[in-house]
């Protein structure tokens, strides 16, 4: 065989992952907080865009959503095709059909399916979508005169100030405050402290002891154990019977009340009353104070119905930004003499505008049209309840609207939905499959976990309801599930075993008796 060199031409296709491409596709998976982040620091950067003024429009119109023909299945082509054609929507999208529900949810759904697990309650996505300051009439924030809140860290170290008139025993106080964590517990080795700091160990110990008196009670506490029994020699409460509850902690987490009267002496009257006791005992005394207050999720999609009885489905123009590309500023620059470098700058910036321009407004239709295919597919589950909510999955929806699963996935990370049974993230439509018994169609694992949820908590004290009883029920409404998939679902929600859940209602019905 002759070895010789040769010249070939081959023409191949492959996927070049520009920067400008991986930065496109990164950006439509951030959430609305991210997003926000995002374009604050291009603004900063890039001297050619500007915030877009005004309250115009920023939901793409049915005559802007131009139809595109379907993108190729492979992983490479879908990546492509999500940076030059997320423009790619139907006109109008499709509307499911449903009875008028605009009226307040409240008096639309007065039973128990009113309650979504997973969703966050509130009173209605209008509510939800206000993102903004709280302002005031006459356009005061009001938020600027809210005082600071007091941290935890504020709070024991003017205590500390007061407690002891000894620097040393001051400086000790000082590391231990630094070594408490939010909740109040001592999270360090006092050995160790006493170690670092060249101290007797009698007296760190003997300092500790004088600052576990401080406010709030129990703080300082190194175990569960130990604050609770701060707590317990404050109220006066710390007898010989109750300590010999608290040794037995978990004993009281199992339930095993039995174990726990035999271990205390005590009647089962005065065992009701000291269990209550320790329950009203606060675990994270520090979580009083500095606590971050919870921010309300800002929807990214906003679900009403039409008086028709359609759905109708656009995006929270709150959550999006606005930004423009100043042609203006560019074209008056450009006209005068600069140097080379100054003009590649300039081009750059230029580049970079209109891509932030194009890719934030291409992302928005690609959330619009997943949106809208998640409401058509799953339209029985916002008009009677989880129930009825469907099995879904990311090819569903990707061959529906002809787009790559990936880009599905991307686009339902970290983006919220309100719609009239609650704050849902979009992730949580997507529910696996549980078979029916005979030829029924498929459950989602989702209404499944309801009905699982609701069957418990109507349970009779006298008639618990083990998992093999659950199966049982399950399978006359025609779901074929195993018992340890039952189990499974009961632990995911938090709900304690049959055995744990009837000491529990014996517990309550003597408390009560």
């Amino acid at each position: 065989m002759a070895i010789n060199a040769k010249l070939e031409m081959r023409q191949t296709q492959s996927l070049v992952m520009t920067p400008q491409l991986q930065q496109a596709i990164k950006l439509l998976q951030l959430s609305n907080v991210e997003l926000s982040t995002f374009v604050e620091g291009e603004l900063e950067r890039n001297p050619l865009l500007e915030r877009a003024e005004g309250d115009g429009p920023v939901n793409p119109s049915a005559d802007d959503q131009d139809a595109e023909g379907a993108d190729a299945k492979g992983e490479g082509a879908a990546e492509s095709r999500e940076a030059d054609n997320w423009v790619d929507l139907e006109s109008g999208g499709d509307n499911t059909r449903t009875e008028d529900l605009d009226a307040d949810p409240k008096d639309m759904f007065p039973d128990s399916e009113d309650f979504v697990p997973g969703a966050v309650t509130d009173s209605g996505w209008t509510g939800l979508a206000q993102s903004g300051p709280s302002v005031s009439e006459d356009g005061t924030d009001l938020e600027a005169y809210v005082a600071e809140e007091k941290t935890l860290r504020a709070h024991l170290s003017e205590q500390l100030s007061l407690a002891f008139s000894d620097p040393a025993q001051r400086m000790i106080g000082g590391h231990i405050i630094d070594l408490t964590d939010e909740a109040g517990y001592l999270r360090g080795d006092l050995a160790s402290l006493a170690a670092q700091l060249g101290a007797p160990l009698s007296l760190v110990e003997e300092t500790l002891r004088e600052m576990q008196t401080f406010d709030p009670c129990g703080v300082f506490a190194r175990d569960l154990r130990e604050c609770l029994t701060l707590q317990l020699k404050e109220q006066d409460r710390c007898d010989p019977a109750m300590a010999a509850l608290i040794d037995n902690l978990h004993l009281l987490a199992t339930h095993d009340f039995v174990a726990l009267k035999r271990a205390t002496g005590v009647t089962d009257e005065d065992l009701v009353d000291m269990v209550a006791e320790v329950k009203r005992l606060n675990p994270k005394p520090g979580l009083e104070f500095g606590a971050t207050p919870a921010q309300p999720i800002v929807p990214d999609v906003l679900l009403r119905a039409l008086p028709d009885g359609s759905y109708h489905v656009e995006l929270n123009s709150d959550t999006l930004p606005r930004v423009l590309v100043n042609q203006t500023y560019y074209a008056k620059v450009t006209k005068s003499p600069l140097a080379k470098d100054d003009k590649s700058y300039l081009v750059d910036c230029l580049q970079t505008a209109n891509w932030l321009v194009k890719s934030l407004d291409q992302r928005a239709r690609t959330i619009l049209k997943v949106s809208q295919e998640i409401v058509r597919q799953q339209d029985a589950f916002f008009t009677y309840g989880v129930r009825h909510l469907r099995p879904l999955n990311l090819k569903t929806v990707a061959d529906a609207i002809s787009m790559h699963e990936s880009t599905v996935s991307r686009v339902t990370a970290n983006k919220y939905m309100a719609t009239n049974r609650g704050l849902f993230e979009l992730k949580y439509f997507f529910t696996s499959a549980i078979a029916a018994t005979g030829e029924g169609d498929f459950h989602s694992s989702e209404a499944v976990r309801h009905r699982i949820r609701e069957m418990i908590d109507a349970e009779p004290a006298e008639d618990v309801l083990s998992d093999d009883k659950i199966v049982e029920r399950l399978k006359t409404d025609g779901i074929d599930i195993a018992r340890r998939t039952v189990a499974k679902y009961r632990e995911a929600l938090g709900i304690p075993s049959s055995v744990q859940r009837r000491r529990q209602k014996r517990i309550a019905m003597a408390a009560s008796a």
